[in-house]
């Protein structure tokens, strides 16, 4: 039975990438590398529309967070930061341990936050240096209005705008330099489409003039250190050089369909998805959905244990469950990377199989005809 992985990370990696990362590895201070490395930054740039540099670290987006809070900040520093699901919960965790004064904006899981609530926050906080938000909360299928609140924020504060892009860049619509972002971090095994293990972080001219004033300790994590390397199309430290070689790789994929294509079809595929969820009966988790993941509402009387293990052992499809407060209560099916419209029919088609074997009545066929319908038009 052929695997199908829905999950929102990691996601999918097509056979072109896998092939590159299989390739003989290069040694990483030799011109072969700068040359890659050099090609990487290019469409990284163009991957997050700006001008300015973007920085590869080999590790998590998680870490590439951590490098954001001790290079942007020192301690005793205030910043404002939104939590509205798992990962909004860990950027008010995270920077607290650093000795950051963090006000928390919380929002219901499945709502979006507003501008208003960010100027209510930095009208309180004048002093706040920064606004942590994230654009898609993989957790809740949840995205924000970032073109606004990154508005919101410049027009109102000199607070730096941070987001955690990890699940929307390369999914969804973002400009870094047009909106005024200062910070954004990405990690590889989402729209990528490589395996885990890089974070790539986007640093505005402000967030590179508020480094050189941080007293935060950092060693591996110093951007400082990885800017400086970056103008020889350097690293400061050992790179994971398979990664970085896949990379390459997705970035030109990228490329070659145009940005502004890839966040059209993921618009696509998740509208289409989500007719076919909403055609079975199901609820949709989200008041405000990402373009990257869906959440579904499991329907009364299946449990997630049936249901994860009927998709996987009788069609070969691997889901993400709820997380938090609503484990066993809702899936999560993702859209984000290496998906076309195909893979979105066959979906659904394993949901009404699923569906069936667990005992929700359902008219076989109805979900995947409304699938193919969105696409129709």
């Amino acid at each position: 039975m052929k695997k199908r992985l829905f999950t929102p990370g990691p996601t999918p990696v097509p056979e072109e990438i896998l092939l590159r990362m299989a390739a003989p590895l290069i040694h990483h201070r030799h011109p072969e590398f700068r040359a890659m490395f050099r090609r990487i930054q290019t469409n990284l740039r163009y991957l997050f529309q700006t001008d300015q540099p973007v920085l590869t670290l080999t590790c998590s987006g998680t870490g590439g967070m951590e490098a954001l809070f001790v290079n942007l900040f020192s301690p005793g520093d205030t910043i404002v930061a939104v939590n509205g699901g798992k990962f909004g919960e860990r950027w008010v965790q995270m920077p607290r341990v650093f000795g950051i004064t963090t006000v928390e904006v919380t929002v219901p899981w499945g709502d979006a936050v507003d501008s208003a609530q960010i100027v209510e926050a930095l009208s309180a906080h004048p002093d706040a240096k920064g606004v942590v938000l994230t654009h898609s909360e993989t957790s809740t299928g949840t995205s924000i209005d970032l073109e606004r609140i990154a508005g919101a924020v410049r027009a109102n504060s000199g607070a730096l705008v941070c987001v955690d892009g990890i699940s929307s860049v390369g999914a969804h619509e973002l400009r870094f330099d047009s909106w005024g972002i200062d910070a954004c971090v990405t990690g590889s095994q989402k729209g990528l489409m490589i395996p885990p293990g890089l974070a790539c972080v986007a640093l505005s001219s402000r967030a590179r003039e508020a480094m050189a004033q941080s007293t935060m300790p950092k060693f591996y994590f110093d951007l400082q250190r990885a800017l400086r390397a970056l103008e020889t199309d350097d690293t400061p430290w050992t790179p994971a050089i398979t990664l970085l070689a896949g990379l390459d790789a997705a970035l030109a994929l990228i490329r070659e369909e145009g940005v502004e294509n890839v966040w059209n079809r993921h618009r696509r595929l998740a509208s289409a998805l989500r007719a076919g969820v909403s055609a079975l009966g199901l609820k949709l988790f989200s008041r405000a959905p990402s373009v990257a993941v869906t959440p579904v509402w499991l329907p009364d009387g299946v449990s997630w244990k049936e249901f994860s293990e009927t998709m996987k052992t009788g069609s070969g499809v691997t889901i993400a469950g709820g997380q938090g407060e609503f484990t066993g209560k809702i899936f999560r099916v993702a859209h984000l990377g290496y998906f076309d419209n195909l893979d979105m029919v066959a979906f659904v088609a394993a949901l009404e199989l699923t569906l069936q074997t667990c005992g929700y009545p359902l008219i076989a066929g109805s979900g995947v005809a409304a699938t193919q319908a969105a696409f129709m038009k």
